[in-house]
């Protein structure tokens, strides 16, 4: 059976790429296929490429067609649904529902497909609904990343009920830690734990090295 979890976030900029990367490898430490796609990504290098698409494709590991990856990627680093606009490129969620197929093929009967999401979980995106629409139209359990830092229970609590109110599992959160010096750290996980209907699958730390594979003993599957 091939499993598929969608990955989102309590916000932009909380690390969901980089908790899903860690993912990925935690996956492939148990002996089993992993791949990630990113349907939508904003924001260009010099080069042409995405940053998050980049570390997601060296996470998986595996020879991946680029429509599979990415289905739609947008040069400036703004919201998806304006860049989408500007570039005359409707998003739409025929394409991504296809790449999402295809990933499922390519991983295998024994894989783990992760698609992450835009920004939070209710990111506009077009005409065929939001990011939340987007993971009820794929029909995948849900994992949240949550960025720890002020304010963070109050958006872990929201987006679960969000989550939850659209008939979605929630398979498990991932905590992220953005700082060193959040107060009552342990207190906010605490919290958090206690009042989602989930389970945590780990606490990912802040410093160095900061790369997804060193942090993958961090964290237990959703499964």
């Amino acid at each position: 059976m091939i499993r598929a979890f969608f990955v989102t976030g309590t916000d932009t900029e909380v690390g969901k790429t980089y908790a899903l990367s860690a993912l990925l490898h935690r996956i492939r430490k148990a002996g089993l296929t992993a791949l990630g796609i990113k349907p939508v990504a904003a924001g260009m290098a010099a080069d042409g490429k995405n940053e998050d698409i980049e570390a997601i494709r060296a996470a998986s590991g595996l020879a991946v067609p680029e429509i599979v990856l990415n289905s739609y990627l947008f040069s400036p680093p703004i919201a998806p649904h304006i860049a989408a606009r500007e570039a005359n490129q409707p998003i739409r969620f025929a394409p991504i529902i296809q790449a999402l197929e295809s990933a499922r093929v390519i991983a295998g009967e024994t894989g783990v497909v992760l698609v992450e999401g835009v920004g939070g979980f209710r990111v506009p995106l077009g005409e065929d609904g939001d990011s939340a629409d987007l993971a009820v139209t794929l029909g995948l359990p849900v994992i949240l990343v949550v960025g720890m830092r002020l304010g963070c229970i109050n958006h872990a609590l929201l987006t679960a009920e969000a989550i939850i109110a659209r008939g979605l599992p929630l398979a498990g959160w991932i905590a992220n830690t953005l700082s060193s010096v959040m107060p009552r750290f342990a207190e906010n996980v605490d919290t958090i734990r206690e009042s989602l209907p989930a389970p945590l699958l780990g606490v990912l730390p802040v410093g160095v090295p900061h790369e997804p594979a060193s942090v993958a003993e961090y964290l237990s599957l959703p499964f």
